[in-house]
């Protein structure tokens, strides 16, 4: 006996039927009653992200707009990934380039110089004149998170007496680039991203062309937003990814992929756009639950005539122009259609009737209980533990310390990201403007890639994680030193975000000027060997 595969198609022979096995049994299963409403259906990346993306954008921005924890989430990475801004640090290859240590210095102290004239003026960097390159990474950080993706435009402007370079940047938002409607898009309708490019034949993804091998090639960029009241035509402008002369970048993007093939970003509140927005509205509730339970409601349950002097009219004056009842000396009411309140006052009320107060029992019990958890599981999605995301350090001193080294594994890891999408590749662009000026002496740099990069090398200085117990951090860092677990550099950047050279430098000087002042200061000696002082912060001993 034979009978028809409905999945395969094919006639099998009635022993060699196909049994449920693996995660057939489990999560791909079609047959447990846990499972049957489970119907999940995901498509490709352009399906799955591109067509919904204008909806997530625009919640994203709605939630950062108006829920507090969102808005802690966002700027919490701006504050720890950026801070006041991401300060470059020379550091050429000069080894390869066949320096000297001291050359390296000197060089890298000039090219530091250089880039600080560019970058430290509003007028110098931003095309819009607004902000200089340490707002610029905040703007572009923030932009990045609450719509997915930031597009920053490099731009040529005429050099000035006072801005000697002609490089600017101008950050483009997400929602202006987009495919063109005459190439297959809508404009500004959110669903249908697809496109065309009639001239190249090239696959247009929400505004990302792309050439046959799935490579990007360029960004259309529209002047104006989606469903933007505007006089002016709405048209798009193609730029190129790279210069076809200088190799060099035209337009960034800026963005965290999730998923092979894909082309445009996603909200950094995507996945908790739900929970974040039941819990705004649950709070919200609760608090205007409160606010009703702030007025001091009574309900009169009586049997007299309703047509008289309402209910908590007292005092002098006409209503309706019928004169009031109510004596004008001590402003006290004798008419018994009104109640009065007052300290120690005892008033009988008439046959029938009788007092009822309003009392909503607001907060409810466990809303405290209940936000924190809710808190708990939205961090965990954002990567952001619960003390982390609500400021919020109660508990011990290790707790609170597991939580903050926890969210610095993601904050470093956002800031890789970041350098790698914005810092470097500007500071690349500048470089080679500054070097094709004669500003900068870079013997070979347009010649050999190798040199190129060489001279490129840069670390970018930011916040360092915050100390809960100094001395204990300190000692830790004194005894990896001692072992050659780590460098008097690698402490000084992690601690600090300064350079130990410097510091060195400093201190050699300081301590001349202080020997010919006749003080030779102080100096404490630390035992990393010494226990440390009990943790006060929970009576001394650690949860």
């Amino acid at each position: 006996m034979i009978y028809l595969d409905k999945k395969t198609g094919l006639y099998l022979p009635e022993g060699a039927r196909p049994k449920a096995s693996g995660y057939s049994e489990a999560g791909a299963s079609l047959t447990r009653r846990a499972m049957r409403g489970f119907k999940a259906r995901s498509g490709s990346p352009n399906e799955d992200i591109n067509w919904p993306n204008a909806t997530l954008r625009s919640r994203g921005r709605m939630l950062y707009m108006s829920s507090p924890l969102a808005t802690s989430a966002i700027n919490t990475n701006r504050t720890k990934v950026v801070g006041v801004g991401l300060a470059l640090k020379s550091a050429i290859n000069y080894e390869v380039l066949g320096l000297s240590p001291e050359a390296a210095e000197d060089w890298q102290k000039r090219t530091e110089a250089e880039f600080s004239l560019w970058a430290g003026r509003k007028a110098s960097c931003d095309a819009l004149g607004i902000n200089n390159f340490e707002a610029l990474q905040q703007l572009a950080l923030v932009s990045w998170l609450m719509s997915g993706d930031v597009f920053p435009l490099f731009k040529r402007y005429k050099p000035t007496p006072t801005s000697p370079y002609s490089l600017r940047i101008h950050m483009v938002e997400a929602d202006r680039v987009s495919t063109p409607d005459t190439m297959g898009g809508y404009a500004g309708w959110p669903g249908v991203t697809d496109g065309k490019n009639p001239d190249n034949g090239n696959r247009i993804y929400d505004g990302v062309e792309v050439n046959s091998d799935g490579m990007v090639v360029a960004y259309h960029v529209c002047n104006c937003y989606p469903w933007q009241i505007t006089g002016e035509p709405v048209k798009w402008t193609r730029v190129e990814a790279y210069g076809p002369r200088t190799g060099l970048p035209n337009i960034l993007h800026v963005m965290n992929s999730e998923r092979c093939d894909q082309y445009r970003g996603v909200t950094y509140l995507a996945q908790v756009i739900e929970p974040l927005l039941q819990l705004r509205r649950y709070t919200e509730s609760e608090l205007m639950a409160a606010l009703v339970q702030s007025f001091f409601t009574a309900w009169i349950i009586t049997k007299t005539d309703q047509n008289s002097i309402p209910i908590n009219e007292i005092g002098e004056g006409d209503i309706a122009g019928v004169p009031a009842v109510n004596p004008g000396g001590d402003n006290i009411s004798d008419n018994p259609n009104e109640y009065e309140q007052g300290p120690g006052t005892v008033l009988h009320l008439a046959e029938g009737e009788d007092v009822k107060f309003g009392n909503p029992n607001i907060p409810s019990t466990g809303f405290d209980v209940f936000v924190k958890t809710f808190c708990k599981l939205v961090g965990a999605g954002l990567g952001q533990p619960y003390d982390v995301l609500v400021k919020e350090y109660n508990s011990s001193y290790s707790s609170a310390r597991a939580a903050l080294l926890d969210a610095w594994e993601d904050f470093r890891m956002r800031r890789k990201w970041f350098v790698d999408d914005f810092c470097q590749p500007t500071y690349e662009v500048w470089l080679a403007e500054a070097v094709a000026r004669g500003r900068i002496k870079a013997p070979g740099f347009f010649g050999d890639p190798l040199i190129r990069a060489a001279w490129c090398g840069a670390r970018w200085i930011g916040p360092v994680q915050g100390s809960l117990d100094p001395l204990k951090e300190a000692k830790a860092a004194i005894l990896q030193i001692q072992h050659g677990l780590k460098t008097h550099e690698q402490v000084t950047r992690e601690t600090g975000g300064g350079d130990w050279r410097e510091n060195v430098v400093q201190l050699a000087a300081e301590n001349a000027m202080l020997a010919a002042a006749g003080g030779g200061g102080t100096r404490m000696e630390v035992d990393p060997n010494e226990p440390d002082e009990p943790d006060t912060q929970d009576g001394g001993a650690e949860k």
